[in-house]
């Protein structure tokens, strides 16, 4: 299914939230302390926390929206137009945009941070270009902050949380802690010596990072080995490895979706009720998309019927894979070293609905989370991530006389690369929150002045 890029951005828009700081005038003491708090939080949410271990000349950056910048803190690129001001994202949607030249990165190595799965260790295994990790995402009409983990590590602390998804989340974690390594590395305090379930914990800031591999979101169990790939989906029913835990967190980052491309057998009330690509006699093809929406429905369900979970919920939508000239098993492959323009490529077919359908189930999620005060943000890599063709490992993940059975990874991202930006979104949504919780505050205090 096609779309154009109109009926894309109308898509796009349509579900995204903005903040909209108002003005109180107010002669009330009461008011202007919060006020004052308020203002407190705006200094510290677009100043940058100082740490002695970083050169802050590449992180002392505010969202500009005034496009005519006389002075661009990147050498050598006057579209940049990052200036040191007090103005925040929240005028402007930072999810869409254009990746542009970026000289100063990447803010870390494969040889300076350990966190970097070897899949996604491109310059281990031999990648012979580098300017991939050379690229920063400017959203149309601002500009996006660099990454700044003393800022992050700050804003924080004592706080704790989780991605909960497949490798592509955990490829965003360990995007996160080489990022944060310039700051701190974390101590392993992971309660099993499973893989797929670790915890990380930052002593100085007393923060906790989480992973819960949950790649259908829901339980999951894998049929006969003969029956290669063949998955029972129990799509009632919820994967507590990680829903038995999640309250524990103050942010949970859910995502998901590459998985349900593989065949897969739907239960429900315990029964069959149909699957995708399952090749079973007697047994409806129901297709992928029911499964996803399905899973992630219930996914969502379940956070919002945590009684104890007071956290912020982000839901990170799919990021495209870029497999040319074949599928991923027959012998499709990504070779760009550059990425599109917005207007050379289009978000469609498999992608666009996966996506339509996150769009769809976070708004139903957000608008029953509201009833309980429950807060739901869509982090939305799409269309960003829809531009990054040359990002991926291809067949960089590995050594090529290696005996191995392994497809060109068109899938994951490279480390140091384009997934660094997903942490910059997820920066600038914190900061964002706390500048939504103290406009709520000073909402609230304006009730309880008109009741006395």
């Amino acid at each position: 299914m096609k779309h154009n890029q109109a009926n894309n951005d109308h898509h796009h828009h349509q579900f995204l939230y903005r903040i909209i700081i108002k003005n109180y005038k107010s002669s009330s003491t009461k008011r202007v302390v919060l006020l004052a708090v308020l203002i407190f939080l705006v200094i510290l949410t677009t100043v940058p926390i100082y740490h002695p271990s970083i050169n802050y000349s590449s992180f002392f950056f505010t969202t500009s929206t005034d496009n005519s910048s006389s002075s661009s803190l990147v050498p050598g690129d006057d579209d940049w137009d990052i200036k040191i001001q007090s103005s925040s994202t929240h005028k402007c949607d930072i999810f869409s945009g254009e990746w542009v030249p970026n000289p100063e990165a990447p803010y870390y190595t494969n040889e300076t941070c350990w966190a970097i799965h070897e899949h996604q260790n491109c310059m281990k295994y031999g990648r012979p270009d580098s300017e991939f990790m050379k690229w920063k995402w400017k959203p149309d009409g601002c500009s996006l902050p660099v990454f700044n983990p003393a800022q992050f590590l700050e804003l924080v602390r004592d706080k704790s949380l989780a991605f909960v998804g497949d490798s592509v989340a955990r490829n965003q974690m360990q995007s996160l802690i080489c990022l944060l390594s310039r700051v701190e590395y974390p101590y392993d305090v992971s309660y099993t010596s499973n893989e797929q379930y670790k915890r990380w914990k930052y002593t100085t800031y007393n923060f906790t990072l989480a992973t819960f591999w949950t790649p259908h979101l829901v339980k999951a169990q894998k049929t006969d080995p003969t029956k290669s790939g063949l998955f029972n989906l129990y799509m009632d029913e919820l994967d507590e490895a990680w829903t038995t835990q999640a309250e524990e967190f103050d942010y949970i980052i859910l995502s998901g979706g590459q998985w349900f491309f593989t065949p897969m057998v739907f239960y429900e009330n315990h029964k069959i009720v149909g699957c995708h690509y399952c090749q079973l006699q007697n047994v409806t093809n129901l297709g992928m998309y029911y499964g996803y929406r399905r899973a992630l429905r219930t996914a969502l369900k379940a956070i919002n019927g945590l009684k104890n979970y007071k956290g912020v919920t982000y839901l990170r939508t799919f990021a495209p894979a870029h497999f040319e000239g074949g599928l991923w098993n027959e012998g499709g492959n990504c070779v760009r070293t550059v990425p599109f323009k917005s207007n050379e490529t289009l978000l469609e077919g498999p992608s666009m609905e996966l996506y339509m359908i996150q769009v769809e189930e976070f708004r139903n999620a957000e608008r029953e989370g509201r009833k309980r005060g429950l807060k739901f943000r869509l982090l939305d890599t799409t269309q960003a991530m829809l531009l990054r063709p040359d990002g991926h490992p291809s067949r960089f993940g590995h050594w090529p006389n290696e005996n191995v059975t392994l497809y060109n990874d068109c899938v994951h991202w490279c480390l140091p690369g384009p997934i660094d930006t997903w942490n910059d979104f997820l920066l600038e949504m914190i900061k964002t929150e706390r500048l939504r919780s103290a406009e709520e505050s000073l909402r609230f205090s304006d009730r309880k002045l008109l009741v006395k």
